[in-house]
């Protein structure tokens, strides 16, 4: 490949970024970063009806949050109306569009007479070589080519032919006088000097009609390779009932964007046995070659396993800042960043989202309500008075607050009653943390502090001479 690559992730403004246009924005990013080349993003909002600013802020975000950077700023096909209605007064000019004036009703009853004997639903052509009234209501159609077919060389599905005889004279320009969606795609990627276009294999119907009008303004095949449709855990095609299928919904649900980047390569796309890889590795090893033909299926709890991966490697500094956000639902708010550090790195195992990080860290910085039903009734029982009233004087005593103290506080309590470790240490844990996941005891009393371990120590206590 001697010319630069340009390769365009080009989505529709009428929702939420979906998983599955992140997955071809990916595949796209990396296939032109492999080879030098450039990654644009254009926003295909010419309908104007579902089109919302709010969903282009979406795009704009969940491409930020995954860091799949384009190298110019976006391209909008509202603000090009002008260059596509140019390019289809020069096909009218040069006889290679024409207008037609049938009816929407003659064209449904077309249709449901091709339908019912059977054939595949086309335009029949019959203004082709009609003289329409510029002035009446009409559309633009491209006339296609009716000999010959369109060979399309897919880098995924291999060599793929398409008979023009099977494709219709496409719609260019509607009666309003807005271009359709395949000439403003084939006009944006001649103009954007794209090479390669990457798509889902939804547009492969599109694919032989963009060859045939990227020729007849003057331009060359591209390279295409059509990716596989993401299914749900139940088989269908991913939808909005199988969960979170929105980017920027995954982060709200707590997801790193290098799990979820990490994830969407692997959904459709191996190198050999390997699991995870950095970004770094996407790029040196990503090759189209390597794309499965068969369609990839979601797998949420693929992607926990694969969040709690980078939960445990990630930078411990930036992991405080991503958290602050969840822990301030719970109306938790850490001015102590070192603290909150010390704290991830002791809970972090045990949580495969931010949501569940937050969670198992809450009781370092909030009272619980209750103590955990099942884990009281077995712990929190009047055998435990004494050995809490035992611990809890040692504690007050303590003089440094430190790991290897507060170790010997709890060991020195179990010599003097004579009983297990258990005994005494199991107990204390439930009082200090209500029956929430936490590592050694040692260091869950260090994080808690004195003043906080006798305070709910004290509570235990108060809630045994009750029993």
């Amino acid at each position: 490949m001697s010319a630069l690559i340009r390769t365009r992730f080009a989505p529709s403004p009428t929702g939420y970024l979906h998983v599955g246009g992140a997955r071809t924005a990916l595949f796209s990013w990396l296939y032109a970063r492999r080879h030098g080349g450039e990654f644009l993003l254009r926003i295909e909002d010419t309908d104007l009806e579902r089109s919302t600013p709010e969903s282009v802020q979406a795009i704009l975000d969940g491409m930020a949050w995954l860091d799949l950077y384009a190298d110019a700023e976006p391209i909008f096909q509202t603000h090009r109306f002008e260059r596509y209605n140019a390019v289809i007064d020069t096909l009218l000019a040069k006889g290679l569009a024409y207008r037609c004036s049938c009816s929407k009703e003659r064209l449904e009853t077309l249709r449901e007479g091709q339908m019912q004997r059977k054939e595949k639903p086309k335009y029949d052509g019959r203004c082709r070589h009609q003289s329409v009234d510029a002035n009446a209501p009409h559309v633009i159609r491209f006339r296609n080519p009716t000999e010959g077919a369109v060979v399309v060389d897919d880098q995924i599905r291999g060599k793929m032919i398409f008979a023009n005889s099977e494709l219709d004279d496409l719609i260019i320009r509607r009666s309003d006088g807005a271009p359709t969606y395949n000439l403003s795609v084939v006009v944006d990627d001649f103009d954007m000097g794209i090479t390669d276009v990457i798509r889902g294999d939804d547009h492969i119907s599109n694919t032989p009609r963009q060859i045939n009008l990227l020729r007849a303004i003057g331009g060359t095949p591209l390279r295409y390779a059509h990716l596989p449709m993401i299914l749900g855990d139940d088989g269908s095609r991913l939808s909005k009932r199988h969960g979170a299928v929105g980017v920027m919904q995954y982060a709200e649900d707590g997801y790193l964007p290098e799990a979820l980047l990490n994830y969407l390569l692997r959904l459709g796309w191996s190198h050999g046995e390997q699991e995870i890889f950095s970004r770094q590795e996407m790029i040196a090893l990503f090759d189209l070659n390597d794309v499965n033909r068969s369609p990839s299926s979601f797998n949420t709890e693929k992607l926990r396993w694969l969040n709690q991966h980078y939960l445990k490697e990630a930078d411990l500094s930036r992991l405080a800042t991503l958290l602050r956000p969840f822990l301030a639902r719970h109306a938790i708010t850490v001015t102590d960043d070192d603290h909150l550090q010390q704290v991830i790195a002791a809970q972090r195992e045990r949580a495969q989202t931010l949501v569940e990080l937050a969670e198992v860290c809450r009781f370092y910085y909030q009272e619980f309500a209750d103590y955990d039903a099942a884990a009281a009734k077995k712990s929190l029982t009047p055998a435990a008075l004494v050995p809490l009233q035992t611990v809890h004087q040692h504690l007050v005593a303590l003089s440094e607050w430190q790991r290897a103290s507060l170790h010997q506080t709890v060991s020195d309590t179990v010599a003097e009653w004579g009983v297990g470790f258990g005994k005494v240490a199991m107990p204390l844990r439930i009082a200090v943390t209500g029956g929430a996941p936490s590592p050694d005891l040692d260091l869950t009393l260090s994080l808690l502090g004195r003043e906080r371990t006798l305070a709910r120590l004290e509570r235990a206590i108060s809630y045994l001479g009750a029993l």
